[in-house]
């Protein structure tokens, strides 16, 4: 069968009749409250990182302006059998380096994905082999049917690579190794819109037009910058001043100033991200509490009574001024799968709270360390801080961590060996399914497998760890939307995760500008216009 072949076949002749860029130079300066810490397409999960990249590398098949699935390297993507999927990639598509795209690159850029350290073995896995046809033509193979195959490689980019094996990059760059030692983590060579011309780490970097770019695109900008801003105040006087044309996130207290002022507007709308706590249920003995020879969060009524403690309510309102949708679940409305009757959060119970710590064997309460990014999602550090507040109202102290993503990331993922007792993350699935929340987030982590690559904590229920390829491969979706509300029963039942609330998207655009506010809070450079 041809995968949404009317879809794609619209998408297609909409991408070619796009118009061609305006004459003369424009240029367009941006900034966001992290930085970018690596060029390396397959170096880091993390939506900004993967968004980024987005404008230099590019997958078999991406999104549009409206986040529809839209074809980009592969002209057409055919289910020939249960299992097999055929890929005809398009011809005379370059790199910036000049090279042609072909079979090779993609094969190569697969098996990238599956080295030590690659973040993006997750969708890598989905694929067991991969037969060559031609120079233009392969086929997919999977150990199971996968009808979301196709949503599962958005995030799959493509490498030259011969200009890898060249730069002796054939591996991913591993976060804890730092930036020394991986070409591409410095350098970038794409077939995106944009190529790098300078990229300093934490300081700058610097994107021209790809004039080789196999199609027009809307955007007419020729020079984009990007500067990492991690405090609030500087990043929005910058573009109050007109030094910079966007940025993000603008603090929810900042909207109403932007609204005021000439030349700038405030875009604010739901994000399809759900930012949660979650806590090491691995461990014999937590690695950063004063509980010694036992790990409290193994026991449910220690998750529950976190759960109860926290008032997602007084966050929305004290911490996020009313701009937070509070919820239940561990995926927001916008994503495939939402079971809108089961997105309630516990019941805030401060006296519930304390009988079930007494009843675990805690009745004054125990002390432990947070991990919390600080330049990463809205109001990161201050939902920390407030939540470590709450807790203290039921005897748990709790001391927040708080860093740079680039600290952070480098602390609790895999790479450093989930090095953290207690959390706070934020999670948009990036084929906007459940599963990819499921997967990734709630299944058991097994290595071999692929699964639970970002469930830090190591949550695990032999149920969930079952379901979770079943809902990969199911076609019927009356029984697909069955499981997944399954998953969703037994994780809220068993406290999994502490999912607080869908935070709002939060950018400050000059007038000067048109840009395309996706939900998933990813600037795509195709759609940012210069007047």
């Amino acid at each position: 069968m041809q995968w949404k072949a009317t879809a794609i076949a619209g998408a297609l002749a909409a991408a070619t009749l796009m118009a061609a860029p305006t004459a003369g130079a424009k240029e367009f300066s941006w900034a966001f409250q992290g930085n970018l810490q690596s060029l390396d397409p397959h170096g880091l999960f993390e939506t900004f990182t993967i968004g980024f990249h987005g404008n230099l590398y590019e997958p078999l098949i991406g999104y549009d302006d409206k986040m529809n699935v839209v074809p980009m390297l592969a002209e057409s993507f055919t289910q020939t059998d249960a299992n097999t999927w055929r890929a005809k990639l398009r011809a005379g598509v370059k790199f910036h380096s000049g090279n042609d795209l072909t079979t090779d690159d993609f094969i190569f850029s697969w098996k990238r994905a599956l080295t030590e350290g690659s973040d993006m073995k997750v969708p890598a896995r989905k694929i067991k082999e991969i037969k060559k046809i031609d120079d233009l033509t392969f086929d997919i193979i999977t150990s199971n049917p996968n009808p979301i195959l196709p949503r599962s490689l958005l995030i799959l980019y493509v490498m030259d690579k011969e200009w890898s094996v060249a730069h002796k990059t054939e591996a991913a760059t591993n976060l804890k190794g730092g930036e020394e030692g991986n070409f591409a983590n410095l350098n970038a060579n794409g077939t995106g819109p944009f190529m790098v011309t300078e990229h300093a780490a934490g300081v700058k970097t610097v994107l021209k037009r790809f004039d080789g770019y196999w199609r027009n695109i809307a955007s007419n900008v020729t020079k984009a910058t990007f500067t990492p801003i991690s405090q609030d105040a500087t990043r929005v006087a910058a573009l109050l001043s007109g030094e910079l044309d966007m940025v993000y996130p603008v603090p929810v207290q900042d909207w109403q100033r932007l609204t005021d002022a000439p030349g700038v507007q405030p875009l604010a709308g739901p994000e399809a991200r759900t930012i949660f706590l979650g806590f090491d249920q691995v461990r014999d003995e937590l690695l950063y509490s004063d509980v010694k020879g036992k790990n409290p969060f193994k026991d449910v009524r220690v998750r529950e009574a976190f759960a109860h403690a926290i008032n997602v309510e007084a966050i929305k309102k004290k911490v996020m001024r009313d701009a937070s949708f509070p919820t239940g679940l561990m995926v927001a409305p916008q994503i495939g799968g939402f079971v809108p009757e089961m997105n309630t959060h516990w019941a805030y119970d401060t006296d519930k709270a304390k009988k079930l710590l007494a009843a675990a064997g805690y009745p004054n309460g125990f002390s432990l360390t947070m991990d919390c990014p600080n330049d990463r999602y809205v109001n990161d550090e201050k939902i920390c801080q407030a939540a470590a507040a709450m807790l203290a109202r039921v005897g748990v102290k709790v001391k927040v961590l708080a860093q740079t993503k680039s600290k952070y990331f480098g602390k609790v993922l895999s790479q450093n060996n989930y090095d953290t007792s207690f959390y706070l993350l934020g999670w948009t699935p990036g084929t906007m399914d459940a599963h990819q929340a499921i997967e990734p987030l709630m299944a058991c982590r097994t290595k071999e497998k692929g699964r639970g690559l970002f469930n830090l904590g190591g949550y695990c229920n032999e149920r969930i760890y079952a379901l979770a390829p079943m809902i990969e491969s199911e076609t019927d979706q009356a029984k697909r939307a069955a499981m997944i509300r399954e998953v969703f029963k037994i994780h809220q039942d068993e406290v999994g995760h502490i999912p607080l609330h869908q935070q709002p998207l939060s950018w400050g655009v000059s007038d000067r500008v048109t840009v395309n506010q996706r939900p998933d809070n990813v600037l795509d450079l195709r759609y940012v216009v210069v007047k």
